[in-house]
């Protein structure tokens, strides 16, 4: 049975330490970034220490769910799909759990290219073959009338665990982490992914590159900054590619689409 149809809320976490909570895991393609149309075996680990607003994977964060999975019967289900050699880890933040590490240890010494997803708030001394870092914007962060799904509390629910207001300060102060991203960018390839909803943005992505290129050890190019357009929809890529293909071709970074919204819309497991 796919993990997708098996997720609970507020499952406690099982006894052995290497668990973790699994909101999907499915053979697809990459939809963004640098391997955009690889195929790969995505890992969806649900929890996250932020609350973007348009976050597209609302279940691993504004309402987590997921079932609790053993690192072997991880590994046993990647190693099921025997057409990719790609994993990628993505969330929520997959960083957050302590069981993150022995899975990516185990990947590395199965042979497979690894890809972990990340907000950059969280740096962990593991085995990543490219870190697909997504700073959070300012223009992320939930509000008593910006929610998770355009509108204020009463969009998601009543209770407040989906109330944008009380996630504001908190997203607001946690949201960006020099020292993590710098860990980040020192101790592996990596791709900056900045989500960008229009040009109101790049002012901010240019002050924080030159901010953490000034703080970090090694050189962060502009062919590593990837802007991509804010949307889990066609319809919404519709309002927002053309605007940030421009903002790309203006300040020399590289665009990357979501190819998976293009080919399969908001479909889960994709």
């Amino acid at each position: 049975m796919p993990v997708s149809e098996r997720v609970e809320r507020g499952d406690p976490e099982p006894a052995g330490g290497d668990a973790l909570p699994i909101n999907e895991l499915f053979y697809s393609l990459q939809g963004e970034g640098t391997l955009a149309g690889v195929p790969s075996v995505f890992v969806r680990t649900s929890g996250c220490n932020l609350r973007c607003w348009f976050c597209d994977s609302y279940h691993t964060s504004w309402e987590p769910s997921h079932a609790w999975m053993s690192r072997t019967e991880i590994l046993e289900a990647i190693d099921a799909y025997d057409q990719a050699d790609h994993v990628v880890v993505t969330g929520g933040e997959p960083m957050l759990h302590d069981g993150i590490e022995p899975l990516l240890e185990a990947l590395a010494d199965r042979g497979y290219h690894t890809t972990v997803e990340t907000n950059g708030t969280i740096a962990r001394d593991v085995p990543i073959d490219l870190a697909s870092i997504s700073p959070k914007l300012s223009s992320s962060t939930p509000t008593a009338t910006r929610g998770p799904t355009g509108g204020g509390t009463g969009s998601v629910g009543d209770t407040e665990a989906v109330d944008p207001a009380t996630w504001e300060e908190r997203h607001e102060n946690r949201r960006l982490d020099i020292d993590a991203l710098c860990a980040l960018v020192e101790s592996t390839q990596f791709q900056l992914k900045f989500v960008v909803a229009d040009d109101a943005d790049l002012a901010e992505i240019t002050a924080l590159l030159e901010q953490l290129r000034e703080a970090a050890t090694v050189p962060i190019p502009n062919d590593a900054v990837l802007l991509m357009p804010e949307g889990a929809t066609r319809e919404r890529l519709e309002e927002s590619r053309a605007v940030v293909s421009d903002l790309a071709l203006e300040y020399g970074f590289r665009y990357t689409p979501r190819l998976h919204v293009d080919l399969w819309n908001d479909a889960p497991n994709t």
